[in-house]
């Protein structure tokens, strides 16, 4: 496998990860009791830590991502070869 898919399979998981990881701690202004103002959403999350769950997503992918790479490397699951023209 190349850089390039070796980083596309990275990306790829990366997203899912993140979305995966986006709801985990939130909390609501409904469920603080809290009143939205100017139109804003009771479902919003109040701190939705970006920033920390940017970094558990990159070492949460990263580690996924080196399982994976093991897995192709060893022959533990072989990827077919593209089908081939002539």
């Amino acid at each position: 496998m190349g850089p390039i898919t070796a980083f596309a399979v990275y990306l790829t998981l990366w997203w899912t990860v993140l979305f995966a990881v986006l709801p985990l701690g939130n909390r609501t202004y409904h469920e603080e009791g809290m009143k939205v103002s100017d139109g804003g959403d009771p479902g919003a999350p109040i701190n939705p830590n970006l920033k920390k769950k940017f970094i558990t997503t990159t070492w949460v992918s990263a580690v996924f991502w080196l399982i994976i790479m093991a897995i192709i490397k060893f022959g533990l699951i072989t990827l077919p070869p593209l089908a081939q023209t002539h």
